[in-house]
């Protein structure tokens, strides 16, 4: 009998500007886990302004990738799987750098990777119980969450926890197409990608400093919902089509039921042309939606096929071994790839 290949755990943290956050943070990080042999650091320095990639150093932070300026959290997310995955990490766990979460769930995060019953597990907060949120953000939150539950056909019970674990093979799956936040479309991505989700209830801290990721609920709302919308018409056309066309479609059927009454009814045959013009605009417009989410399915099929290539060129790209130096692959396809090896600089620490 073989012996067991030794399982690596890399836990990343996107920073940006986070010198004074840094140190409590990986404070609360645990050393050993069960059923892990490697535990490493990797801190996603995002344009900082302050000595935040000097904090992490200082503190033996395994390795450091920086953003010569602010890409945002989306970006950032991505850059550290990438590092993590080119570091040889079987298992990554995504946390915040403002000690938001506790990190010694961090296990209850691992165990359901470890043992194959999830490729993402998902921190789902005490959003009931946190004060440091208003009643409406935590109505919005619970809102937001059902939402993205029923589209992404997942059991995920907080959508914006950004306290996560991923396997390797998610983590080579994953795509961030959106710039503000990571957390929604990759569970709409999960879901259609067949990805086995899990969430996990955990624990979180006091509040160290306010969110910098948006002003107030509302503007949240504001740039969630298109995010929302956006990933689940790239990943489920089809049903987003169809649901689209089905406005105009029952506007269109009632319409037709009235002009079919008038008709028996009244002797009056002005009174009927308006649902007949009506009913036929509104069908018509819902068989045009229809006829683009047939396309958009089509493209869908496409985009699958070049994922999976993606995926294919990650295997090979992404192999087990130190982080190193990322330089650009001069391929046309992803000019914004390219662009982001060109400014990224990866080091261990």
């Amino acid at each position: 009998m073989s012996p067991r290949r030794p399982i690596k755990l890399i836990i990343q943290i996107p920073c940006f500007n986070e010198e004074a956050t840094l140190p409590g943070t990986i404070a609360d990080l645990p050393t050993e886990i069960e059923g892990v042999d490697v535990i490493e650091l990797l801190v996603i320095d995002d344009g900082s302004t302050d000595r935040t990639a000097q904090v992490a150093r200082e503190l033996g932070v395994h390795h450091i990738v920086s953003h010569d300026v602010n890409r945002g959290l989306a970006r950032g997310f991505m850059t550290g799987l990438e590092a993590s995955l080119r570091a040889g990490a079987d298992i990554i766990v995504n946390t915040d750098a403002d000690n938001q979460y506790q990190g010694s769930d961090i296990p209850k995060l691992v165990a359901p990777v470890l043992d194959g019953q999830a490729d993402l597990v998902v921190g789902t907060r005490p959003l009931s119980n946190i004060e440091t949120f208003s009643p409406i953000k935590k109505a919005l939150q619970h809102i937001g969450t059902h939402a993205v539950r029923v589209l992404s056909g997942t059991d995920v019970r907080d959508a914006t926890s950004g306290f996560r674990a991923f396997s390797r093979e998610a983590a080579l799956r994953l795509q961030v197409h959106g710039r503000f936040t990571y957390t929604l479309e990759t569970i709409i991505q999960a879901g259609a990608e067949g990805l086995k989700l899990k969430a996990v209830p955990i624990g979180v801290n006091p509040q160290t400093r306010p969110s910098r990721l948006f002003k107030s609920s509302f503007a949240y709302v504001r740039r969630s919902i298109p995010t929302i919308v956006r990933s689940y018409a790239r990943y489920r056309p089809l049903g987003f089509f169809g649901w689209l066309s089905a406005i105009p479609g029952v506007i269109g059927l009632v319409l037709v039921v009235r002009w079919f009454i008038l008709r028996f009814v009244s002797d009056n045959d002005a009174s009927r042309v308006p649902s007949l013009v009506g009913a036929a605009v509104c069908l018509l417009m819902a068989g045009q939606i229809l006829a683009l989410g047939f396309i958009a399915d089509i493209q869908a099929a496409h985009r699958k096929t070049t994922s999976d290539v993606l995926v294919m060129l990650r295997r090979r790209e992404f192999g087990t071994g130190p982080v190193s130096p990322a330089t650009p692959k001069g391929h046309d396809g992803d000019a914004e790839d390219a662009e982001r090896q060109i400014g990224d600089h990866e080091r261990s620490a």
